[in-house]
């Protein structure tokens, strides 16, 4: 799938990409220059625990900014999960005070597990933090 290019400010060089799920959620971590990402593993966790265990990555990798997969239906049409995946975006800036970048992920679980990932949502995440990578101006 190929993405519009994102404009990104220069500074913003390491990023922290999760795949949200309503009861897991995977991680990975990348940077600019490179333009790879690294699967980081899976949470199960919800609500404030779900907080301080991205609080703890985030103070593990120090991301500049942070990417999180946002699903739609096939047609690209949104539905409920499409909904809560944004509103964990908005979670995210206003409680960790970085930049989110919102990025199409239909079918990177999809795509992890042809690939025969172990743990399907850390994959997932990568593949998502790799597609913003490559469309980054």
């Amino acid at each position: 799938m190929s993405l519009e290019p994102v404009s990104v400010a220069p500074n913003l060089q390491t990023f922290l990409a999760l795949d949200f799920g309503i009861k897991r959620t995977g991680f990975a971590v990348g940077n600019r220059l490179l333009r790879t990402a690294q699967p980081q593993g899976t949470i199960q966790a919800e609500g404030d625990a779900r907080f301080l265990q991205i609080a703890q990555r985030i103070k593990e990798w120090q991301p500049d900014a942070l990417v999180i997969g946002v699903p739609f239906h096939p047609d690209g049409a949104e539905h409920e999960n499409t909904l809560r995946a944004r509103r964990f975006s908005r979670q995210l800036q206003g409680r960790f005070r970085r930049p989110v970048f919102e990025v199409d992920e239909r079918y990177s679980t999809t795509e992890a597990l042809q690939m025969g990932a172990k743990d399907a949502d850390a994959v997932a995440a990568c593949i998502i933090l790799e597609q913003f990578l490559r469309s980054i101006a």
